[in-house]
């Protein structure tokens, strides 16, 4: 690393600042170890390079920069070139394209180093108090945090983790930085000004993107840390992946149909829907053994009534090609044998006020809901003894290695993190962080345990989740067309969230009648979507339902469920998508080695393509596969925007299109729009299973 610091002002030497100010700040520079660093008025700013491109932020009231925080950032930068200037009255660090400019009051701004244009600068919220940074003390050395950036009309901003808002372009919004259900907080964003930032900080709190400014908010924490880097938003998926870690390579198997419904209920029941499938021909690579299989919740282990041999069923579905995924929550029933010696040795999440119970929950034996706890995945030893009983009750005796990773926000009842107390810190500092943490506890004991593929299914992650091998689904969801539609425009902003693992429950979660021909459109135009989705998962709660409790079930949810029509449809998506297998994989490797997304808004291969940045209803798969679902109840025809920059040639007719261009195409029933970039040939129909 090159680094350059020109000589401190002078003690005395008056430097220039606003008159706006009662009292202005005059803050001195230093450059140490490569970093430049400010302070002023008892803050300490610190300005380091982070990666290539990249620098970290941290700010801090009240002493110097903390380290070992909880945060997303692996704990070594990738080295990279760099230099810091300090001149009269200002500090400079170049990294790369990235040039970071402070001034003598401490306010920032980020310019590409190639022209000086300015890709994003701090503002102050008044001229005279407060400033750009703001600490408002809430006890004990933490603080309400506010970090406050300039806003600009052209500005297009997208990422965020997984929204049920719809948007894709998310200026204007208001976002909650916070795990919920179907909601899934992750502070990444990607700009169309040409930077993409990580809010690196777990704490609850929310960002706004208004036209009068952009703020992150900390509800309680102890200093600001941010991360950013200059580039195209491809560009910044490779570096941020490159600091936060990336996906391992998806196991194959991962790449095919993974089937499921709530719930089967015994090992017959699930044994014999994997025998259809084989006795259909029909492709299959999973199946889910869902929740409530278990003795009591928390015991994690298989309810010998309803599921006599495992192994027996493990082998069984391993001889017809099935992986078996079984559902592990992290919650502890106090009937659960383990509940005792996991209170006594501090290995739940605590409470500032109360009994150590955070939700209610149904469990087998009892009439009622019990109060259970969740344990703390942020405590390494509560990680290891979790993974002792998962290793112990369904990997050593069964060879299984396939989790899904339910309730994982923790899905708290009621939702007050304010009231818990991690081994990682207070929860509104550090309550974010946990689903990525609960990936972690498997992805470790696997990877101790010797196995070299990991893949959880979790409902919840956050920055850094990809790099335990976490799949993230978006959670419980309706059952109708608006809901559908408002998926794409997740599945995209979670990919420009650094997670490229994504899908959803196919058809939604809340009910469906599989006999109803209205939600059997749903399904067939959700299934095509499926299929062409970073991975492809049956699931949901279909009509007729049951109360929630260890005997409920839903109506049946497999491909032959929805009538003859129907069916012959999905079945031939389940067959393209089996064809796509190396197209998917190959995607995936891209996904590992260069931290690109499988799902990628048009804009990712097209930034110069203006309108390109405007799609929330298409998607690329891959490099080159444009995917145009259908969204809308009895559509036959689709209007598609082709980005300018390639050749289109329609997947179905053969028809060529020049690029930039809208076209509309025939949607029947049968067909999803798919188009093909610059002549490649992909398997999308074959000879004996043309959709018509």
């Amino acid at each position: 690393m090159n680094q350059s610091a020109e000589n401190q002002p002078q003690a005395g030497a008056q430097t220039q600042v606003s008159l706006a100010q009662s009292s202005p700040t005059v803050g001195t520079f230093r450059e140490r170890d490569g970093a430049l660093e400010w302070s002023g008025r008892q803050e300490t700013l610190r300005i380091e390079p982070w990666g290539p491109d990249a620098v970290r932020v941290r700010a801090r009231l009240g002493g110097p920069i903390l380290e070992g925080l909880p945060g997303a950032l692996l704990d070594e930068a990738p080295a990279t070139e760099s230099s810091v200037k300090i001149g009269d009255g200002e500090g400079q660090l170049t990294v790369g394209a990235l040039t970071v400019e402070v001034s003598a009051e401490g306010l920032i701004r980020f310019l590409r180093t190639d022209d000086g244009h300015e890709v994003l600068a701090e503002e102050r919220a008044h001229f005279w108090w407060p400033g750009s940074r703001l600490y408002t003390a809430v006890g004990n050395g933490h603080h309400r945090l506010e970090q406050r950036f300039a806003a600009y009309d052209d500005e297009k901003l997208y990422g965020l983790g997984q929204h049920q808002h719809g948007r894709l372009d998310q200026k204007g919004l208001v976002l909650d930085l916070v795990q919920r259900n179907a909601e899934v907080g992750i502070p990444v964003l990607s700009s169309s000004r040409g930077y993409t930032l990580l809010w690196n900080n777990p704490a609850i709190g929310r960002v706004e993107l208004a036209h009068n400014g952009t703020r992150w908010v900390a509800d309680s924490a102890r200093q600001i840390d941010y991360w950013i880097t200059a580039g195209t938003p491809a560009d910044g998926q490779r570096r941020y992946s490159a600091v936060t870690g990336r996906t391992p390579m998806l196991p194959e198997w991962a790449a095919g149909f993974w089937q499921c419904k709530l719930r089967y209920r015994t090992q017959d029941e699930l044994l014999a829907v994997a025998r259809e499938y084989k006795r259909r021909g029909l492709p299959i690579s999973a199946i889910v053994c869902d929740f409530f299989h278990w003795t009591h919740l928390g015991e994690w282990k298989f309810d010998p009534a309803e599921w006599p041999d495992p192994a027996a069923m493990v082998r069984e579905l391993a001889e017809l090609g099935i992986k078996l995924v079984v559902s592990v929550w992290p919650s502890v029933s106090p009937l659960s044998e383990n509940h005792p010696v996991m209170e006594q040795r501090g290995y739940f999440i605590g409470t500032q006020y109360g009994p150590m119970a955070h939700a209610d929950w149904p469990d087998k034996q009892v009439a009622s809901t019990v109060q259970v706890a969740f344990y703390d995945a942020t405590n390494p030893e509560a990680r290891e003894f979790v993974w002792s009983r998962v290793k112990e009750n369904y990997l050593e005796p069964y060879g299984i290695t396939a989790f899904w990773l339910d309730a994982c926000e923790p899905e708290l009842k009621p939702g007050f993190q304010e009231n818990l107390r991690y081994w990682a810190g207070p929860g509104l500092e550090v309550g974010n962080s946990y689903p990525a943490e609960n990936s972690r506890t498997f992805y470790e004991g696997l990877r101790a345990s010797g196995e070299d593929e990991v893949i959880t299914l979790n409902r919840s992650a956050w920055a850094g989740s990809q790099r335990y091998g976490a799949a993230l689904w978006s959670g419980d969801i309706g059952t109708d067309f608006p809901t559908l539609r408002r998926q794409i425009a997740a599945g995209l902003n979670t990919a420009l969230s650094g997670i490229p693992w994504w899908n959803t429950d196919i058809g939604g979660f809340h009910g469906g009648d599989p006999d109803d021909p209205a939600y059997r459109e749903v399904m067939v135009r959700w299934f095509q979507f499926g299929a062409l989705s970073p991975l492809m998962r049956l699931h949901g709660f279909r009509d007729p339902g049951m109360p929630l409790g260890p005997e409920m079930t839903g109506g049946p949810n497999e491909v032959w469920s929805y009538g003859e029509e129907a069916g012959a449809i999905l079945e031939r998506y389940l067959r393209l998508r089996e064809r796509l297998k190396p197209y998917v994989l190959d995607v995936m490797r891209e996904a590992h080695e260069e931290g690109l997304p499988v799902m990628r808004p048009l804009f990712l291969e097209f930034p110069e393509d203006q309108a390109a940045w405007a799609v929330d209803d298409a998607y690329l798969f891959g490099r080159d596969l444009l995917v145009a679902p259908v969204l809308t109840a009895g559509a036959s025809a689709r209007t598609v925007h082709l980005p300018v920059g390639a050749t289109w040639t329609d997947a179905w007719t053969g028809r060529t299109y020049e690029g930039g261009a809208t076209v509309t195409v025939e949607a029947p029933l049968d067909r999803i729009p798919l188009f093909l970039r610059d002549g490649v040939r992909l398997p999308i129909a074959s000879q004996e299973e043309v959709p018509r």
